[in-house]
């Protein structure tokens, strides 16, 4: 039986229930499961689909939660991350201009998202805005991924931090594993817990998803 839900896992795919019932924001698949329509994640477009087919914690990001989205780009995943908060906001931040006219387009639709134009390293950028939350995500690629995480975490004094880490972003040279070991390093030095890690492999090479919790 299949227990109807904003989040489910069916026949080895992902999909999270539309809250804009017939609005497609990537050609994704469409099912209809319990009398609701959900959209199809795609693990190959979105790390945080892949990290949770791959068994990760499917409860740091529910319905009561509030999402600070690092590196939203035109909205692919975080449009699913809105799915998810039902009574909730999610605040998209994203660095580039050309995207961040796509991800308006997509926040005009799903009104509980948030379009932020920022720099992600540079949280002050933005702090009046968005409030306290209880999750920053984290899809930045560039160096020093884990400061970022860090950095915005203590500036909106959230609880929980997930990160993809892109190897190739921090040292385009240097061997993964010693990249992801010196990001979790730094979030560990900094006081956070690391509370799951999961390689992204065979949905994407070189990538580590990392979650983290505050230690009060």
């Amino acid at each position: 039986m299949i227990v109807p839900g904003p989040f489910l896992k069916y026949e080895g795919k992902v999909y999270t229930m539309n809250s804009v019932p017939g609005n497609k924001v990537y050609g994704e698949h469409f099912r209809t499961l319990n009398g609701e329509e959900y959209r199809e994640w795609s693990p190959y477009r979105s790390k945080l689909a892949a990290y949770l087919l791959l068994g990760g914690k499917d409860w740091i990001i529910n319905s009561i939660t509030s999402v600070l989205y690092l590196g939203a780009a035109s909205g692919t995943t975080a449009s699913h991350v809105s799915d998810l908060l039902l009574g909730s906001t999610v605040y998209c931040v994203e660095f580039s201009p050309r995207t961040f006219r796509d991800l308006v387009k997509v926040c005009d639709v799903r009104k509980n998202m948030m379009p932020i134009l920022g720099d992600a390293t540079n949280p002050s950028e933005y702090a009046f805005v968005v409030p306290k939350v209880d999750v920053v995500y984290q899809d930045v690629a560039q160096k020093n991924q884990a400061k970022i995480l860090m950095d915005n975490m203590n500036a909106f004094s959230a609880k929980y931090g997930m990160v993809s880490i892109k190897a190739r972003s921090e040292d385009v040279a240097a061997n993964p594993d010693t990249i992801f070991r010196n990001s979790e390093k730094v979030l560990k030095d900094a006081g956070f817990k690391i509370i799951d890690k999961r390689l992204l492999d065979p949905y994407e090479k070189d990538h580590m998803m990392i979650v983290v919790e505050r230690v009060e």
